[in-house]
């Protein structure tokens, strides 16, 4: 059974999906900020991006360093196969799991 990405890993790999060629820290921690519409710290989307990076289900690389930046480079994020496929994959379970549940769940005192 193929393994299923928390709601953080989510927020972030589809951020970063939504993001394409724009995927960069600050922007995915908006995106991921947007998304969940709660306060996130950068280091919790760093975190997550390392740690998606060395399961293989986003890849990075380093563009060069602009002078709006002051010559720092600026990291850019792309999602890998294994991360589609992730991400496919925990849709796919979940809403299977919600299939006939009718919403809004009803609370019985």
């Amino acid at each position: 059974m193929a393994e299923l990405l928390g709601t953080f890993e989510q927020a972030v790999l589809l951020a970063v999906l939504r993001l394409g060629a724009d995927a960069y820290g600050r922007a995915i921690l908006n995106r991921v900020h947007e998304s969940l519409q709660r306060s996130v710290s950068a280091g919790s989307v760093y975190t997550t991006l390392d740690r998606l990076e060395a399961r293989g289900l986003v890849f990075s690389k380093l563009a060069e360093g602009t002078p709006t930046r002051g010559g720092r480079a600026r990291r850019y994020y792309n999602v890998a196969v294994a991360g589609m496929r992730a991400l496919s994959n925990t849709h796919r379970t979940l809403t299977t799991m919600w299939g006939g549940v009718k919403l809004p769940l009803q609370v019985n005192p």
